[in-house]
């Protein structure tokens, strides 16, 4: 019995009533015509570029990381050593403050603060030391720039025009950067000025 409000299994599914089942092609849309081969290699090599070009991206990419990490590694503690170098020049004065003969007949007292005080120095320029923050003394070297701030001239005729005199503050390099250029005087009239005139 078959109840006509129902559906036919059989007509709903072609297989099972012995129809054949025909299949449409399938066409890909980037199928290629005829002549398109060449848009084709064009394609490929457009890629073939791009694909070079993230590669390359990737690799300076790759370096560029490289050495702001070891920068970073060098550089990091630039602000924590600019501080502590104001301790550092502090511990200074207080040793240039006792004068030579005072402190050959200092009593005991007097001589043990001296001491402390230079050891307090010393193991602070070596921390400094130890994390890459090295001091300079340019006294007897020609002028640079680069690495000193003149702060006055001073008129010596012994000593060559633009050699450091005195030191007024030493200088701190980090890595390979300045991190506080040396305050310095600098010789005027000296041996080049009076080549000059001759």
């Amino acid at each position: 019995m078959t109840d006509p409000t129902r559906p036919n299994d059989n007509a709903a599914n072609p297989a099972q009533t012995g129809e054949p089942v025909v299949s449409k092609p399938y066409i890909m849309p980037d199928d290629p015509e005829e002549g398109s081969v060449e848009a084709l290699a064009k394609e490929a090599a457009e890629s073939r570029d791009k694909m070079l070009r993230t590669l390359a991206e990737m690799e300076n990419l790759r370096k560029r990381t490289a050495r702001e990490v070891a920068d970073a590694r060098i550089y990091g503690i630039t602000g924590f050593a600019r501080d502590v170098l104001d301790i550092a020049d502090n511990l200074q004065r207080a040793l240039d403050a006792v004068p030579a003969e005072a402190k050959a007949n200092a009593d005991p007292g007097l001589k043990a603060l001296i001491e402390g005080v230079e050891l307090t120095e010393r193991s602070l320029l070596n921390a400094l030391e130890k994390n890459g923050v090295k001091k300079f003394d340019p006294a007897g070297e020609k002028f640079d720039p680069n690495f000193q701030q003149a702060m006055y001239e001073v008129p010596d005729p012994s000593v060559p025009s633009g050699t450091v005199v005195q030191v007024v503050q030493a200088g701190y390099m980090i890595g390979e950067r300045v991190l506080r250029p040396a305050l310095v005087a600098v010789a005027k009239g000296g041996a080049k000025a009076a080549a000059a005139s001759e």
